[in-house]
């Protein structure tokens, strides 16, 4: 199994698409979620992209300690993974929680990053839904581990706690690369007010919605990976 020690863990990795091809994206997962969910998807984008996706530390088949974990923790486990496979600069897509991680890694590390796609997902959470949305985190969680596998309650509690605690808003005005937000338009984790904030506040990016809930990029692959692939057309320089 490939993997990589990134600072305090060994990090699970896949790639797909040409190897050699100079076109990178990276998928940055959500809470509670493994590669597997994804693997759809980066059939579609290895059809014109080198795509590398991993598992992030409490999750699949990366390490998991039992300690508190943080975004910005996570978005440099990001960064030396991208280091050590030589990956950089690549097109990143983050989805949900791995939004917020591939935010902290674009304000922390630019040169890496040469756009940036935003899947439901919010710069920060309101402060009275950090005690409303935990139960609908998890029955959704539930959900995708009974069909994509498990991940042990601690580290679930340690993502979950991570994401609800990070806030980049103030930063959001940083943030210089291409970005395109992609959101569905019954999500009732993501309220649509801190999705047209990141809009504001990110200069240049633009918004598509999709019918669906939260998860909708796993229900409609197709036209997901259509918005990518068309917005990477728009921003695709010599080695895009």
């Amino acid at each position: 199994m490939p993997s990589v020690k990134v600072n305090d863990i060994n990090v699970y990795y896949e790639l797909s698409g040409a190897d050699g091809n100079k076109s990178k994206i990276v998928l940055i997962c959500g809470l509670g979620t493994n590669i597997a969910p994804y693997r759809n998807m980066m059939r579609m984008l290895s059809k014109e992209y080198r795509v590398l996706t991993f598992d992030n530390r409490g999750v699949g088949r990366t390490d998991k300690p039992n300690i508190p974990y943080t975004i910005e923790m996570m978005a440099e486990d990001t960064a030396g993974l991208l280091e050590a496979l030589e990956f950089a600069p690549a097109n990143v897509i983050g989805f949900s929680m791995g939004g917020r991680i591939s935010m902290d890694l674009t304000l922390k590390h630019p040169e890496m990053v040469r756009s940036l796609i935003l899947t439901s997902t919010s710069a920060r959470v309101k402060d009275k839904r950090r005690r409303g949305t935990s139960w609908s985190f998890y029955k959704l969680v539930k959900r995708i581990r009974a069909i994509f596998g498990g991940q042990p309650y601690y580290a679930f509690i340690r993502q979950f706690r991570a994401s609800v605690e990070y806030d980049c808003t103030e930063k959001l005005g940083e943030i210089k690369v291409p970005t395109l937000i992609l959101y569905g338009k019954k999500d009732n984790l993501v309220p649509a007010d801190l999705v047209e904030e990141m809009r504001e506040k990110i200069k240049g990016s633009k918004i598509i919605t999709f019918n669906g809930g939260h998860p909708f990029f796993f229900w409609q692959v197709k036209a997901f990976t259509d918005a990518v692939l068309e917005f990477l057309a728009e921003v695709k320089g010599p080695s895009n």
